[in-house]
């Protein structure tokens, strides 16, 4: 582990000075969340994603702020209004020494609908038509209709050989049998909720890790995190908790890394005519669904106060959300000014909806996605309370949350979602749009929500080259949808990792990502 190394005698740190290549390091992490599957294309999760991108590239990749770099694809162009090349890299060659090609990322692309995973992939290849082999290293895709977002989709396409073959699917993949990659670390051994142990690639395209072996360990109680730390089991982890931050950042035997964030806790209320979970009135279910009326739903939302939630609940680690994305984002609205809080109003509002004593509903949150998502739940069960409502709130691990969110089986329900692509389309076009399998719009739409309205103006901004048209119709979708609070963004969160003092060089990721490739030894 890297301590180890770190705190050697002088002989041995002239050698490793000498040789640094040839000393074997190992980093160890402890994650708040690790894979549920070693297949790359059954999840969307982002700890999904942040584990398996260590054993399988992607055709694009992003940089630590959410631009656009190359990855397997050095690059790409639009040639015409529905069509994009990608200029495939050469020489790279997958875990088991065969090369890659165009064949194995039109298979990647077209497999991703035939896996039937929790949260499907199919949100990233919505706009996919068709993919042509132009020769091993251009790939065309077809597009339905003008899709200037695609190379932001393909960020999240991970590549897998097309000798995989159709059929293979999570057993084959978590023993290993599947899971090869061109990615910077080959798969040793996984445990479900424990320990993912990775071995250097050592012909990796971008070149040499510094780590000969990572092992990822997966540790969902932050307590139990922190004392890993602490106890020299692990060399860094994730999702420091704000009761720890501060005691930490005193503490000179350790360091801090914090960074602003893409991930918004969203309150997600059902509209649907008949609510999963029933809502009820001194003991008795009402009759319709009282989040159908945008005056209870707007109580919901000014009896929020934000600025609680971020310096007392998150203790700092956060700022006040007002709509689905953070700003300077593509499709942020300048139009919306903070979210305001009066519980006076959101009284007068349930009032005049016809619950003047509130309602009783559940109120379903994650436990373990991010930092702070079930204290935030249980902070916002207490807001509400003085509206009236008896709220039944309960945090789940998101092995249980997810499925069953996807099922819609929650009236009403909050969890993170990031828009990982830096534009509109990918948050909105998932969660707020109808449900339209056809157009692969309203993949993670749980709520029932459905406005023409804004279907229509979102829909042109996605058919739109000019970026600065598209920008503004974008906007003025999510000035639809935020006056509608189709969803109730609460919180932007801050994340905070930690290792000790002076071992590790790391730049924190917008996007929470803790890739070990990006982190090297100081003495490197």
């Amino acid at each position: 582990m890297v301590r180890h190394t770190l705190k050697m005698g002088a002989a041995t740190a002239l050698l490793l000075s000498l040789t640094p290549a040839a000393f074997a390091q190992e980093l160890v992490i402890g994650l708040r969340a690790g894979p549920d599957s070693i297949d790359p294309h059954w999840s969307t999760l982002g700890s999904q994603a942040e584990a398996l991108r260590h054993i399988y590239d992607t055709l694009v990749d992003v940089d630590d702020t959410l631009q656009l770099q190359p990855g397997l694809a050095e690059s790409w162009e639009a040639v015409d209004d529905t069509t994009w090349d990608f200029k495939l890299r050469e020489g790279v060659t997958f875990h088991d020494g065969t090369p890659f090609t165009a064949e194995d990322a039109k298979f990647s692309i077209d497999r991703i609908p035939e896996v039937t995973g929790p949260m499907s992939m199919t949100l990233y290849t919505k706009y996919v038509e068709s993919v042509e082999v132009i020769d091993d290293y251009t790939l065309r895709v077809n597009t339905k209709g003008i899709a200037p977002a695609l190379p932001n989709d393909f960020t999240r396409l991970f590549v897998v050989p097309s000798e995989t073959g159709a059929g293979v699917g999570n057993e084959e993949f978590n023993s290993g049998d599947a899971a090869i990659g061109t990615g910077p670390y080959r798969f040793v051994s996984w445990e479900p909720k424990g320990d993912l142990v990775l071995d250097r690639y050592e012909d990796h395209w971008r070149g040499e890790t510094p780590w000969e072996r990572v092992v990822r360990k997966e540790i969902p109680d932050d307590a139990a995190r922190v004392a890993a730390l602490r106890s020299g089991q692990v060399d860094l982890i994730n999702y420091v908790p704000a009761t720890d931050y501060l005691s930490m950042q005193n503490n000179s035997e350790l360091e801090t890394f914090i960074s602003d964030s893409v991930y918004i806790l969203n309150v997600q209320p059902s509209v649907k005519d008949e609510e999963p979970q029933p809502i009820r009135v001194n003991g008795e279910e009402v009759e319709g669904n009282p989040l159908q009326d945008l005056r209870v739903r707007k109580a919901l939302d000014l009896a929020i106060n934000r600025d609680v939630l971020v310096n007392v609940v998150l203790e700092g680690l956060g700022t006040p959300a007002n709509q689905l994305m953070p700003e300077g984002f593509f499709g942020y609205t300048d139009a919306l000014g903070a979210k305001e809080y009066d519980i006076e109003q959101a009284k007068a509002l349930l009032a005049e909806a016809g619950y003047p004593d509130g309602f009783e509903v559940d109120f379903t949150c994650t436990n373990n996605r991010v930092p702070g998502d079930a204290v935030v739940c249980e902070a916002l069960a207490q807001m509400w309370s003085r509206l009236g409502l008896t709220v039944n709130a309960q945090a789940l691990n998101g092995t249980v949350f997810f499925p069953a969110a996807a099922n819609e089986e929650y009236t009403m329900a909050m969890s993170a979602w990031g828009t990982l692509t830096g534009e509109a389309a990918y948050t909105y076009g998932a969660m707020i749009h109808s449900k339209d399998p056809e157009k692969g719009f309203g993949n993670f739409n749980r709520t029932g929500y459905s406005n023409p309205e804004f279907d229509e103006v979102f829909v042109r901004g996605t058919q739109t080259l000019d970026a600065e048209e598209r920008r503004k119709l974008y906007e003025e979708a999510s000035l639809i949808a935020m006056e509608d609070r189709a969803l109730i963004p609460t919180v932007i969160l801050q994340s905070v990792w930690a290792a000790d003092a002076g071992t590790l060089t790391f730049t924190p990721r917008v996007d929470q990502e803790t890739r070990a490739y990006e982190i090297r030894p100081v003495n490197q």
